[in-house]
């Protein structure tokens, strides 16, 4: 009885140390059924994810029509036109306006050079420009 039973065991240990295992004459075929089946689900779920962002899509884009809010694409596709456009008519930067007061400056500077021009003539010709 102790031999039957060891012989069992060891016909057990050896097809869990990778020994004889009975061969499944359909396994290559369950398993490339089981590959297609994968790959159906995949598709079957990216089908659904991609429907899914288009609704969203859908939605966002009723959002943005009703506040005004453009695509971020949008913006630099529309930054990058205006900067074409200004570009287009001149071939250097935009010449700034000259700020108030720069005219009236030059002004008293000619008069404090006139001023000291005077100074250093005679008494007779300093009564001259003085009037």
């Amino acid at each position: 009885f102790s031999l039957v039973l060891s012989l069992g065991a060891t016909k057990d240990m050896g097809k869990m140390l990778g020994g004889d295992e009975e061969k499944d004459p359909d396994a290559a075929k369950k398993e490339e059924e089981r590959q297609e089946a994968l790959r159906q689900q995949e598709e079957e779920r990216k089908a659904k994810y991609a429907k899914m962002e288009a609704e969203r899509e859908v939605m966002r884009q009723g959002i943005r029509d009703k506040y005004g809010i453009k695509k971020k694409e949008e913006k630099e596709a529309e930054a990058q036109a205006a900067m074409e456009a200004n570009a287009e008519g001149s071939l250097t930067r935009p010449k700034k306006a000259i700020p108030p007061g720069c005219g009236d400056e030059e002004e008293e500077e000619e008069e404090s050079i006139l001023d000291t021009v005077i100074k250093y003539l005679p008494g007779p010709l300093q009564d001259m420009f003085k009037k």
